[in-house]
């Protein structure tokens, strides 16, 4: 019997990518042979970037990565594993608070398709703090985000901000 390849997916909003992200990418392409990373619309975010803005973002963080896609999907995340034939989600863990949150919606995950796995894994120390609505909030309020995002990202955030004054 032939093993079937395990394409591991990290799913997310990516409003912005941030650096934190790009650290947990990096690790699951260490580890699985294929990393689908999957950009949905949250509909309970109000999102700086369109979903194609993310995408192209994402695309151009990713790029040297070899063995990573980009992609998006809309609906249940379970329904998205089936789409691509995977069973694998990648999730990072930032600090205790992350857990109670990430706990529930694997166990969730698992509840709506039996064989759903999900994989935690911790970015660097200096990324525990870091999340896309601190870099959105930092931004808005012209504080210097630089060090936090990818240097395509960081151009995109300044234009934005450019076209919104």
């Amino acid at each position: 019997m032939k093993t079937k390849e395990i394409i591991a997916v990290y799913p997310g909003s990516f409003d912005p990518p941030t650096k934190g992200h790009l650290d947990i990418i990096s690790r699951a392409a260490k580890i699985f042979p294929k990393v689908v990373v999957a950009i949905t619309h949250n509909y309970n975010k109000k999102h700086m970037f369109t979903l194609e803005e993310r995408l192209s973002m994402m695309e151009e963080s990713v790029s040297e990565i070899k063995n990573v896609e980009v992609s998006s999907f809309s609906g249940l995340l379970v329904d998205y594993l089936d789409k691509i034939d995977s069973f694998c989600i990648v999730r990072g863990l930032r600090a205790l608070s992350d857990f109670e949150y990430e706990f529930q919606m694997a166990l969730m995950n698992r509840k709506l398709k039996k064989n759903v796995e999900t994989i935690f894994l911790m970015p660097e120390q200096e990324y525990t703090f870091l999340s896309s609505s601190m870099v959105r909030e930092i931004a808005s309020l012209g504080g210097n985000f630089k060090n936090f995002v990818p240097n395509n990202v960081y151009k995109k955030i300044k234009d934005k901000r450019k076209l919104n004054v």
